[in-house]
């Protein structure tokens, strides 16, 4: 089968952008360069919040969006992938404008908890404030039977902040500090019953990392890159 060029709607953040392109090639089976896959990435940091546009009060990122995604479908991309939970709010709006599939972060992650039933039937999701309030995961895992565990009350307002720290990188907050944030925040989750944590914003990837917590950790960004891989036609890395 001849391998399919994967498209990186990117800049939602450009760091998470970043740590995705950076998890296809960790994980493809690749010996020399020519063995990895050919990536096509649009990195467009201007496209609008989309907490804002998610609760009604702000610009919408759509147009942007759909700017991007056809630039990246002209110049060769057979589907697209977005490092950005928050903007699969917009998909259906987005994906009637192309031709090409866009792959939904959403849809895989919840596939690759769903495996691990009925072991794991209750997780704990820490993402931004916008993808929760529209409850993205949280539809998606229902489909499959799965309870979704959210942070309420101050845990919320820290971990929104905590992801815009990450994105401000003249705030000066140590990442290991935003790390103790989302562990503890993980941990009352816990408490409250989660069998799984769901890291469910690719800011929040950047910072925790497999062994940072006392049961399974779910990483959405790594989720989507391992999927890419394998839709593109190779087989990722085994986990070890």
């Amino acid at each position: 089968m001849r391998e399919k060029v994967i498209g990186i709607l990117g800049g939602m953040g450009p760091e998470a952008t970043l740590q995705l392109f950076k998890e296809i090639l960790e994980n493809t089976p690749a010996s020399r360069d020519q063995e990895h896959l050919r990536i096509i990435i649009d990195n467009n940091p201007k496209i609008p919040e989309r907490l804002p546009a998610i609760l009604g009060n702000g610009e919408s990122p759509v147009p942007l969006m759909v700017d991007s995604a056809l630039t990246l479908q002209n110049v060769g991309a057979n589907f697209l992938i977005i490092p950005c939970v928050s903007a699969h709010y917009f998909i259906n709006e987005l994906q009637a404008n192309l031709s090409i599939p866009i792959l939904s972060i959403l849809e895989k992650t919840a596939e690759e908890i769903a495996k691990y039933k009925p072991k794991i039937r209750r997780v704990g999701l820490l993402a931004a404030e916008g993808a929760i309030r529209a409850s993205l995961f949280q539809d998606e895992l229902k489909k499959r039977r799965i309870e979704t565990l959210i942070p309420e009350g101050g845990d919320l307002k820290e971990s929104q902040l905590s992801i815009f720290q990450i994105k401000n990188i003249k705030a000066g907050e140590s990442r290991e500090r935003i790390k103790e944030k989302f562990i503890s925040i993980a941990k009352h989750l816990i408490g409250m019953g989660a069998e799984g944590i769901l890291v469910g914003c690719t800011e929040i990837s950047l910072v925790l990392e497999e062994g940072d917590l006392p049961v399974p950790m779910f990483d959405a960004l790594s989720i989507l890159a391992r999927a890419s891989i394998k839709v593109a036609g190779l087989e990722p890395i085994p986990r070890q």
